[in-house]
């Protein structure tokens, strides 16, 4: 087993267009953790995990994945991403099983599947609850449904990293507490989880880890909040800061 981080960022910065986003941003993300990236919008959480799997591209600093330099590394099998929810297939006809399949090419010789392969969907489906929709379009889910599938399609690789982008944005409490079963079994499995999230809600029990960013930068980086949010913009103390400390403007994290 190794200790060097499943992810190191060094000073991280980039822009998209002309404009500033990520402000020289250092975090490290290490094996069988699970850090969650709060922040308003506009704070740079989404294009942090961007940066990290390469669709955005640094302006500084140094990004290294599984102890390789990002630039150098190849074995993406290891790393499973579930973007913003959008439309699974984008708009193009697809059954369930069909985009949750193409998750798995990378596991696959020449993109031929074999009995493993084909293992690895129906056991990738059944953890999000949707075997039974396997055969059906992914143009007659809803949007809870289709989160769904973009998991599977993650999970499908048996990935050691999951970088996830507001699994839980829009989706209904119902597919939210599935989702947070789904992330819990990986996690027990030892998975390393980096995910993207407006607040905790049902994943909370999970949470090593949250990283603040406000405008491009790293306010806190510590033990989750264990206190509900309240409205944007009010200040509180966490019950367990110690006396004297600065009230954390929670609705930084909204």
């Amino acid at each position: 087993m190794t200790s060097e981080p499943v992810i190191a960022l060094r000073a991280v910065s980039a822009e998209l267009g002309a404009r500033p986003v990520l402000r020289g941003i250092d975090l490290t993300v290490g094996r069988g953790e699970v850090v969650a990236l709060l922040g308003a919008n506009g704070s740079g959480k989404s294009t942090a995990i961007r940066t990290i799997i390469g669709q955005v591209p640094l302006s500084g600093g140094t990004i290294g994945l599984f102890g390789t330099p990002r630039p150098a590394f190849r074995d993406w099998a290891r790393v499973g991403y579930v973007p913003q929810r959008t439309t699974a297939a984008g708009g193009v006809p697809a059954t369930v099983t069909e985009i949750v399949a193409s998750g798995r090419l990378s596991r696959t010789r020449f993109g031929v599947f074999r009995k493993a392969d084909r293992a690895a969907v129906h056991r990738a489906l059944e953890l999000v609850g949707m075997a039974d929709r396997a055969k059906d379009s992914v143009n007659a889910l809803s949007g809870g449904q289709h989160q769904r599938v973009l998991i599977a399609r993650a999970l499908v690789a048996e990935p050691e990293l999951l970088i996830m982008d507001e699994p839980m944005a829009g989706v209904d409490l119902a597919s939210q507490e599935v989702l947070a079963r789904t992330l819990s079994r990986q996690v027990e499995a030892g998975a390393t989880v980096l995910l993207v999230l407006h607040e905790l809600g049902p994943l909370e029990p999970l949470i090593d880890r949250a990283v603040v960013l406000r405008e491009g930068r790293v306010l806190h980086d510590g033990p989750p909040p264990q206190a509900r949010y309240p409205q944007p913009g009010h200040d509180h103390v966490h019950p367990h800061a110690p006396a004297g400390s600065e009230p954390l403007r929670t609705g930084l994290l909204s």
